[in-house]
């Protein structure tokens, strides 16, 4: 007795659709060409050549997801900004050793494929890619039946860059009375969202309307600030070097906050000092504090609690560096000085 003939859609896996995906991300990928890409999207792997501008090219990765966001995402049915999320957690990482992103390539998985909720979700990495200067030159999507609950999809991202050897920001010459100054977060970025998820679910229908004049679904879901071509040439025009100190050292502020991130680039024997009511709390941090019933060193450890990205400065350039950064369109706080460490954290906030 014979049997029907099974295809690999009949298994889930529709190669149409797929097809389909690739043709509708072709023209956002090309938004975000640049020099270095000898071959993009479609083939079996993606050619970059390192500019010729670089004497001493080190190249510098970065991976990341985007976590549990993406379950409100599910829920409320916004795809078009997590991509931007996935893209910023990796570029803003490279960044944090003084370098360029060149290229990024994405991972997508799903049980079933949506053409149109990819399409959104890659059009935001695509976003994320053109506003942080580097290119979008490949990736994989993956439909696999079975792994994943219907509407539900996963994400992973990877940058690469690259610094200049002698440019690398290592920390090692921070000392006692570098400044340290904060730029303003975009809200609560991509980490802490099982803590946000249960927030919500405690405030029910008593979650407030709006936070910082956006709707209280917007705001939760702002994308990850990207940080990239402001402290690019923030660097450029503030660079540390034998014959005059400027930025010394990056930290960007993901999971663990402001406590477990900032000693990532201290020397040992040193903490930074930060002044608790030198930048603002905005209503969503404030909302939140308030609904979890945390204190400020659980919210400092948890959130980026409005500080997305610390620079550490040499204090005869903290002012003008402020400056410039303000400038480019940064909201830029002096939040604390590094001091010596003696028996206490490496992150003190008072």
């Amino acid at each position: 007795m014979s049997q029907t003939p099974l295809s690999y859609k009949d298994a889930g896996v529709d190669i149409v659709a797929g097809d389909a995906l690739v043709e509708r991300i072709k023209p956002l990928a090309k938004k975000t060409m640049r020099e270095g890409v000898l071959a993009g999207i479609g083939g079996f792997g993606a050619l970059f050549e390192v500019p010729k501008r670089y004497k001493e090219p080190v190249l510098v990765s970065g991976t990341d997801g985007v976590g549990t966001k993406l379950k409100l995402a599910f829920e409320w049915d916004m795809h078009d900004t997590v991509g931007i999320d996935l893209v910023a957690m990796s570029v803003n990482d490279v960044l944090v050793q003084g370098a360029e992103p060149l290229f990024f390539l994405d991972y997508f998985a799903c049980g079933k494929l949506d053409v149109d909720t990819a399409a959104a979700v890659v059009g935001g990495i695509a976003k994320g890619c053109e506003l942080s200067g580097c290119a979008l030159i490949g990736g994989e999507t993956a439909e696999m039946p079975g792994m994943y609950p219907a509407g539900e999809y996963d994400l992973a991202g990877f940058a690469v860059g690259a610094v200049e050897k002698s440019k690398i920001l290592t920390g090692q010459n921070v000392k006692a009375g570098d400044v340290v100054l904060g730029l303003a977060s975009s809200g609560v970025h991509s980490n802490g969202f099982s803590l946000v998820r249960k927030c919500i679910e405690r405030a029910g229908s008593n979650a407030p309307a709006t936070l910082d004049g956006k709707p209280f679904k917007q705001a939760l879901m702002e994308p990850t600030r990207l940080y990239v071509l402001n402290v690019l040439a923030a660097l450029a025009k503030h660079p540390n070097t034998q014959e005059a100190s400027g930025i010394k050292a990056l930290a960007h502020i993901t999971g663990g906050g402001l406590l477990e991130n900032i000693p990532r680039v201290l020397p040992e024997g040193l903490a930074a000092h930060l002044q608790k009511d030198s930048w603002p709390q905005t209503e969503l941090f404030a909302w939140l504090q308030a609904t979890a019933g945390i204190d400020d060193i659980e919210m400092n450890r948890t959130f980026n609690n409005g500080i997305g990205m610390v620079v550490l400065v040499d204090a005869a350039q903290a002012e003008a560096c402020a400056a410039t950064l303000r400038g480019l369109g940064e909201a830029v706080y002096t939040i604390g000085r590094i001091a010596a460490q003696g028996d206490g954290a490496q992150v003190v906030v008072a």
